[in-house]
């Protein structure tokens, strides 16, 4: 795959990315998530499937699958079953009201800055200029209703161009020809380097939530290891020279199809705007691998 997008282009794609990845995650890491679930009836699976798959509509599990990508149609197809029998639109707004509870408790009295409605025009007129065409998560999330309130409506808008990225992400899998299950597995890797740190959740962490065996997991890290891109170790499979190579490869393409999203004015400003916001999220101690901070 080939882009003539620029360094410079890709690195603000990057930059976007990391900045608004926190803030877009708090709806499936937070302290609202095991009321909304017994609210509705639902497991963690389900209603993670649920809230997150909601705008694709009430389709058939199989769509959801291909849209999720690295979960195994085993979790998928019970937890989407048992979401659409709860309702679509009750998940939704179930979600929606925890995280304007949880928004409310993390940013304070900045829940109420005017500066929240402002950043959310401006980030939902960059996801109304996305093409949709092969991003399935995200054109669902771009049509669906934008919540009333307006820490909700920006994490909303957030969360199309969020979806957005992760729709380009996967074409760049397909396109190195790395299934579901092989690109977790792929992404789980140790990296030869111990002191680059980059988001994972770990083996047992991606089995629990992701429904892959032993057996299924042991065998996409002999696939890796027959495509020359990891090696077996004691604490399991680390990622070879070429691995590594590859795997920057594939990050540095996705911000390259991600890039057109950011290539307006006014983009490191807003981004500046924007992280206030972020950083209470993380001091909120919420998120994996971070702590609260008073």
């Amino acid at each position: 795959m080939t882009s003539s997008v620029g360094d410079s282009d890709q690195q603000t794609a990057r930059t976007a990315y990391e900045t608004i990845e926190p803030f877009h995650v708090l709806a499936y890491f937070n302290r609202g998530l095991r009321e909304a679930q017994q609210d509705t009836g639902l497991d963690g699976r389900a209603f993670y499937v649920g809230a997150r798959g909601a705008p694709m509509g009430d389709c058939d599990a199989a769509l959801v699958t291909a849209a999720f990508y690295n979960f195994s149609a085993d979790v998928i197809t019970p937890a989407w079953q048992a979401a659409r029998d709860v309702g679509l639109d009750r998940v939704a707004a179930r979600r929606d009201q925890m995280l304007d509870e949880q928004l409310r408790a993390v940013l304070g009295d900045r829940v109420d800055d005017a500066e929240i409605r402002d950043l959310e025009k401006r980030y939902r007129e960059i996801a109304a200029e996305l093409p949709m065409g092969g991003r399935p998560l995200a054109a669902g999330w771009s049509v669906a209703a934008v919540p009333d309130v307006p820490h909700v409506a920006l994490w909303h808008a957030i969360a199309i161009i969020r979806e957005w990225r992760g729709d380009n992400h996967i074409a760049v899998l397909v396109n190195h020809q790395f299934g579901g299950l092989d690109a977790v597995v792929f992404h789980e890797a140790q990296l030869p380097d111990p002191t680059i740190r980059r988001r994972v959740l770990g083996r047992k962490r991606v089995q629990m939530t992701r429904g892959w065996s032993d057996e299924a997991w042991e065998g996409s890290v002999d696939r890796l290891v027959d495509r020359g891109l990891a090696t077996r170790t004691d604490a399991g499979h680390e990622l070879s020279a070429a691995g590594v190579d590859l795997y920057q490869e594939m990050e540095a393409e996705t911000d390259a199809l991600t890039a057109p999203a950011w290539s307006g004015s006014g983009v490191d400003d807003l981004l500046d705007r924007t992280r206030p916001y972020v950083k209470a999220v993380i001091d909120a101690g919420v998120l994996p691998g971070t702590r609260k901070k008073d």
